[in-house]
């Protein structure tokens, strides 16, 4: 910034100056104070964690239960914790199995507790993979109790995989059904005077409605409905079958919620107990009494013994992992929307997961790749150099399985279809295969301000796509028949991938999103199962009896590895010894973070094509 010439400039020049010099000494001591606590804590002290023998292993699952952490830097991370307003924490599910299968034959493990009381939400595929996990666990003879304050309905799906259930006296069951609602901003687009003009290509492409439309479309409802039905009906089925009860039943609690709460006097634990959703009305003082008699007290603590899950894989897994030669079954997780260039854990670097890929293939120990995908799509460039790196490794004589996770829509489906087989659990949400692109202009507002932009170019295409200029009609023109030829690159790859002729893959096509289970039926999934499923596929393709499975992982960068070092190990809650707060976003709050995620999500779209593979409504709430 250039120094002004004027006397009034000077003068304030100086002021901002003065501010910014002294805010940039206060933030660098408080930095400064940050590396002194940490590097302190980190290097003072035994890192070891012992189990205690007998121990109860808490799992206590926070957040949001994802297939891949998203990458946070070390020092937001600690900042973050000291400030207690971070993002939503997040639990990688495969750290909860992990916990669950080695604690089953841990004799210093004597009983599994889940404590549900954080955890937000979780992909029903998770919530199921974790369920598996637990009913292979009490094969052990151990047994597995849930206790909670209150349950939804991914708190409660979790808890009813225990043995026992024990709710606080104040508590209550609650079980809504899935739906999926948007917010929609056309009346405030047009209110605003901006323009947005869309191309998109499939009856059922629904991600744009939000900016062209007040309300959701019948064609959406009409899929959204048939997917969440074949959710729900897997949920109840599950919740029933843990519980040992019927279908019936459990529906009639959830139906006749209303006219069973009137009869028990607004009494919803009550009405939890008679109904047989939980085993026990406990508060906290009476569990831990209760805990203490079954696993023994630990005179520290002044509670049960005890060990949380996260202390108890620091304490089993090993420090480095050593180096084998075994052939291996390289996993490469692809999680988030997909994005062109470079990007860290929690987005889909179109770039960076091709680098994964081509740091599998290249590895000769490397003898098959699963790809998980977990992501309702995006770019529809970056989608296309992931799936081509794909191709390569098939070429260089690699099977490929595309193993679906939670979500594998749109652009995730476009990345999954050329591979050899495609896996998917019958909850997936998947299918979307449609395009679109967007191009909003802003002349209306600015002119309203008596803004004004014009000028002149070589060629009639100079600046068409300036935002503050209508877009020329030639210029739509151009974009809805880029937005057409990616509609059929799309149905074509689907088609090679799946045997089906292009007339096939369009029927079921137009952006309609399906279930895993009738995406099966109709041919866009070859089997049901999960990630073990497709690491077996993929190693009898690769004809491997004896073989490790390998997660891929981004290569961290010397500063970044250095951070870990210094900031990674402990938390500032760890050090300091501040107690977190469980998040418990208030209904406000999760309307605004919807607002907000929304907004990221369409200033986040950088497909250089501006042709997107998206899948907006394939969450669940």
């Amino acid at each position: 910034m250039s120094k002004p010439s004027s006397f009034i400039g000077r003068f304030f020049y100086s002021i901002w100056k003065t501010i910014d010099l002294t805010g940039r000494t206060f933030f660098g001591l408080i930095a400064l104070f940050f590396v002194i606590v940490l590097l302190v804590g980190v290097f003072s002290g035994s890192d070891e964690t012992k189990v205690p023998k007998g121990a109860a292993l808490i799992l206590a699952p926070e957040g949001v239960i994802v297939e891949q952490k998203t990458y946070v830097d070390p020092v937001s991370k600690v900042i973050g914790d000291l400030q207690q307003n971070g993002g939503v924490p997040e639990t990688s599910v495969y750290d909860v199995i992990d916990a669950i299968e080695n604690a089953k034959e841990d004799k210093r493990i004597s009983v599994l507790l889940i404590n549900t009381n954080s955890l937000v939400s979780a992909g029903l595929t998770k919530q199921q993979d974790i369920a598996a996990a637990l009913a292979d666990f009490k094969t052990s003879g151990k047994k597995v109790i849930a206790i909670g304050d209150f349950f939804g309905q991914t708190q409660y799906y979790l808890a009813a995989q225990a043995d026992e259930i024990y709710m606080n006296p104040y508590g209550g069951v609650l079980l809504e059904g899935l739906s999926r609602n948007r917010t929609y901003f056309k009346s405030a687009i047009d209110k605003l005077g901006v323009n947005v003009h869309v191309f998109r290509v499939g009856t059922f492409k629904s991600a744009v409605e939000p900016f062209i439309r007040d309300d959701m479309s019948a064609a959406a409802k009409e899929s959204n409905r048939q997917w969440l039905g074949d959710l729900w009906d897997h949920m109840k089925a599950d919740i029933a079958s843990a519980r040992d009860m019927s279908v019936p039943q459990l529906e009639g609690y959830i139906n006749e919620f209303p006219e069973r709460l009137e009869a028990t006097g607004g009494d919803t634990a009550q009405l939890a107990l008679q109904a047989g959703m939980v085993d026990s009305l406990k508060d906290r003082a009476a569990i831990r009494d209760m805990l203490i008699e079954m696993v023994g007290e630990d005179e520290q603590l002044k509670s049960f013994r005890q060990i949380h899950y996260r202390d108890y894989l620091k304490a089993i897994r090993p420090g480095v992992e050593l180096p084998s030669e075994k052939d291996k079954v390289a996993v490469i997780v692809a999680k988030g929307e997909i994005l062109d260039g470079q990007h860290k854990e929690g987005m889909i670097g179109g770039d960076t997961v091709a680098a994964l890929i081509r740091k599998a293939r290249l590895d000769d120990n490397v003898k098959a790749i699963v790809m998980r995908v977990d992501s309702p799509g995006g770019s529809a460039f970056a989608s296309e150099i992931i799936r081509s790196e794909l191709v390569k490794a098939q070429e260089q004589g690699l099977p490929v399985i595309a193993s679906m996770a939670s979500v594998a829509a749109s652009g995730g489906y476009w990345i999954s279809a050329s591979a050899d087989e495609i896996w998917a659990y019958p909850t997936t949400i998947t299918g979307s295969i449609g395009i679109f692109g967007m191009f909003p202009t802003i002349e209306e507002p600015l002119d309203k301000l008596g803004i004004h932009r014009d000028g002149v170019g070589t060629t009639p295409m100079a600046g068409a796509f300036d935002f503050g200029k209508p877009l020329p009609p030639e210029v739509a023109q151009i974009i809805q028949s880029g937005i057409e030829n990616g509609y059929q690159r799309f149905l074509n790859l689907v088609a090679d991938g799946r045997g089906m002729s292009i007339e096939q893959v369009d029927e079921i096509a137009q952006g309609r999103v399906w279930s895993g289970e009738d995406a099966h039926e109709l041919g866009l999934v070859d089997g049901l199962g999960d990630l073990d499923d497709a690491v077996q596929a993929a190693a009898k393709r690769a004809g491997l009896d004896d073989y490790d499975v390998r997660f891929v992982s981004r290569d961290l960068s010397e500063q970044e590895l250095l951070m870990k070092q210094l900031f990674g190990s402990k938390t500032a809650t760890e050090i300091l010894g501040s107690g977190s707060e469980a998040y418990k976003p208030s209904p406000v709050m999760r309307l605004v973070n919807e607002l907000s995620r929304s907004l990221n999500v369409v200033l986040s779209l950088n497909d250089p094509n501006s042709a997107y593979v998206l899948c907006e409504l394939c969450e669940v709430n």
